[in-house]
């Protein structure tokens, strides 16, 4: 699956990754490193476009906006949340964490949310639905890993603080920000401008993220931080 960033101040990546949804979903490959230029082409792309400079940005179906938007909101929450994911997945490679690819493959699946939340379905055509459509297939994969790590973590009878070590620290730090995705997210899927399994995924990545910085505490031997009422 291919990486492209999605930001509210540079939407054009959403619409090439609406562009290209129908052929990553065939596909088992998690992060490609594939070129999309046209074969020949030697030019290299400019970062900016300028078409934002007036403060409106634009959805993959082509509506321009204002850049505080909720859509925009959302979209710029995922991107934190991943980019917060990435962090804690450099901390967990540096100490050999075995479910570093989870967090690659998560990382992937917010891209596709990104799409999905570019394309508001108020202004969709049936073929930008098909290349953004976001399915339930990963949250099953996010509840299994959910409950293999539970399987091996002690039972959960405090209040636990961010803490256990850089990793379990950073993903809970991820897990705050998934919260304030999800908040966002909501809205748009209540207004049926998005996919329901999208505020759905968001949901159960929190507990995810929850549940591996614990288990990332426990494989390092850090303390986890208990809250205690203060003296």
């Amino acid at each position: 699956m291919a990486l492209f960033i999605i930001k509210p101040a540079h939407l054009r990546c959403a619409v090439r990754a609406g562009r290209l949804i129908s052929e990553l979903r065939g596909r088992n490959t998690l992060c490609s490193d594939r070129s999309y230029t046209t074969d020949g082409d030697k030019r290299v792309p400019k970062i900016y476009t300028k078409t934002g400079d007036k403060g409106f940005s634009s959805t993959f179906t082509g509506e321009r906006r204002p850049k505080e938007d909720h859509i925009f909101e959302a979209l710029g929450n995922t991107d934190e949340l991943s980019s917060a994911i990435g962090l804690a997945r450099e901390f967990c490679i540096d100490k050999g964490h075995t479910f570093t690819h989870q967090l690659d493959k998560i990382q992937c699946v917010l891209q596709d949310i990104g799409s999905n939340i570019a394309t508001p379905r108020s202004s969709a055509r049936e073929s930008h639905m098909k290349r953004t459509k976001f399915t339930a297939e990963p949250i099953v994969d996010l509840e299994t890993w959910i409950d293999k790590f539970t399987e091996e973590l002690p039972p959960l009878t405090s209040f636990i603080l961010p803490s256990g070590g850089k990793g379990s620290a950073a993903l809970h730090l991820a897990r705050t920000v998934c919260r304030r995705a999800e908040r966002s997210v909501a809205p748009i899927v209540r207004s049926g401008e998005a996919d329901p399994d999208v505020a759905k995924f968001l949901n159960r990545l929190s507990d995810y993220l929850f549940t591996a910085a614990r288990y990332a505490a426990m494989k390092e031997g850090s303390e986890e931080k208990i809250y205690r009422r203060p003296e």
